[in-house]
């Protein structure tokens, strides 16, 4: 019987690996930051998810498609590379080196400054 746990428990963490992957939200505006394409340090990148299909742009303005092939890694099939992603989806790093790093801008406020009175 300690055999059937055994595989329960294996079974567990696999289903757990599989869901906290799709929990990741990769969609969004990245920035390359190393061994960019042509030099194009600091160019813009995209990301577009949808469940564990990807559509990727990179800094050169070259498409691939890509997917989620298990937790943590993608594989852009245009390109013919992985690329594993941070826990957090901040950081993609492909296998020839090439890093993004997410783009977060600083939030647009909506309320007007204030006029100083005269």
């Amino acid at each position: 019987m300690r055999f059937g746990w055994s595989l329960l428990a294996l079974g567990a963490a696999l289903f757990a690996t599989e869901a906290s992957a799709q929990g990741i939200n990769l969609t969004g505006p990245y920035r390359c930051v190393a061994l960019c394409r042509d030099g194009l340090v600091g160019q813009p990148a995209f990301v577009t998810q949808n469940g564990w299909n990807l559509n990727l742009l990179n800094e050169a303005g070259e498409p691939s498609r890509a997917w989620i092939d298990w937790s943590g890694h993608i594989w852009a099939e245009g390109w013919n590379q992985g690329a594993i992603f941070s826990p957090d989806g901040m950081v993609i790093q492909f296998d020839r080196g090439t890093i993004w790093q997410r783009d977060v801008a600083t939030p647009i406020s909506i309320v007007p400054p204030l006029r100083p009175r005269r």
